[in-house]
């Protein structure tokens, strides 16, 4: 049976996730899509699409969708689905999670590589992340948990964003891919998204070939090198306490934030040792791991003509060997590490050293 792909749907509250979930549920795609929600509110996946309850919370839907509240573990939960399919009983081809609003993605993201069953099974096709334009500078500033939302995300919907002006969009994109340049980014109005956009993005193959994004990291992207923006002191992100003190009005660039949750890159042109490379990134791993939100790179490794693709999440990572490089090409590494409060001098450094 081949890997059932699983999308995790995160965003802090009121960003518009169950609104975008409604509308995929809804559109003539013709998929069949079981959706395990882990809201703590009252209601589940709002009840006008419901159609028919049926034992162990998962509820039928409409449109060939199946609903099943999380009251019992994730991994259960996953475990059931997978049984009642193989059995005949349930009928659906991926499987779609929504967080909570105040929920870390990561540890959700991690039961499918760290538990061999589930990853018999399933396969974790992207983190979609939903961010309130309205809202979403004070979240950002005040709250940890949406900026870990945005620095795991595979792909960053904005909702919202009619009701604020252009120019804090554009000073909310710049922030967001400051904190991270991997995630391409969209505005959504109503959660009107084009299937193509949430599924089957592969966005998180971690043991599997890794596709190379063609635009990954270009030269002109904002992360990394010397845009840090840091103003001395650590500030507490207060979300009112940024803009008087840099004397500016309003809501700039993301130079007043100083983020926990940053982005930087390395790159270079000589090849990487991989037995040293491996001992570093063990090293830092371990140390680092729990901030460590997403990283990922394509390599130049000594002793193979081929691109080696590598990433991971917190203390998981997975490498694979990618196409060869092209006659002519420039053979260079470039990774992107995402997290909290990193210390970008010791990674810079440290694979600095790696180097042959």
């Amino acid at each position: 049976m081949s890997l059932i792909p699983v999308t995790i749907l995160t965003g802090f509250l009121g960003s518009g996730k169950t609104t975008l979930l409604k509308r995929v549920l809804t559109e003539a795609h013709g998929q069949k899509i079981a959706v395990i929600e882990n809201e703590f509110g009252e209601e589940n996946i709002d009840n006008e699409i419901l159609v028919n309850d049926t034992e162990e919370n998962i509820i039928q839907m409409n449109n060939g969708c199946i609903c099943c509240s999380i009251r019992e573990d994730l991994r259960e939960t996953l475990q059931l689905l997978a049984a009642k399919k193989r059995k005949g009983l349930l009928d659906f081809e991926r499987v779609v999670i929504e967080t909570t609003g105040l929920a870390d993605p990561g540890p959700v993201a991690q039961t499918f590589f760290m538990d061999e069953e589930i990853a018999e099974q399933y396969l974790l096709d992207s983190i979609l992340t939903l961010v309130d334009a309205k809202h979403a500078a004070n979240q950002l500033n005040d709250r940890q948990e949406a900026r870990r939302q945005v620095g795991f995300a595979d792909q960053i919907f904005i909702s919202k964003s009619d009701l604020v002006a252009k120019d804090e969009v554009d000073a909310l994109m710049h922030r967001l891919k400051h904190m991270n340049p991997r995630a391409p980014q969209s505005t959504v109005h109503f959660g009107e998204v084009a299937i193509k956009d949430v599924f089957d993005l592969r966005g998180f193959n971690l043991n599997a070939k890794l596709d190379i994004d063609p635009d990954f990291l270009k030269e002109d992207d904002h992360a990394g090198h010397d845009h840090d923006h840091v103003h001395g002191e650590h500030c507490d992100h207060p979300s009112h306490a940024h803009d008087a003190k840099d004397g500016h009005e309003g809501h700039g660039h993301h130079h007043h934030h100083d983020d926990d949750v940053k982005s930087f890159v390395f790159r270079s042109d000589k090849a990487f040792s991989p037995a040293k490379l491996e001992d570093f990134l063990g090293a830092v791993v371990n140390i680092y791991g729990p901030r460590m939100l997403r990283y990922k790179g394509v390599l130049n490794m000594e002793g193979t003509d081929r691109k080696v693709i590598f990433q991971g999440v917190h203390q998981l990572m997975g490498s694979d060997l990618g196409p060869a490089w092209a006659e002519g090409e420039k053979k260079n590494s470039k990774m992107v590490f995402i997290g909290i409060d990193l210390p970008k001098d010791i990674f810079l450094q440290g694979l600095e050293q790696c180097l042959v």
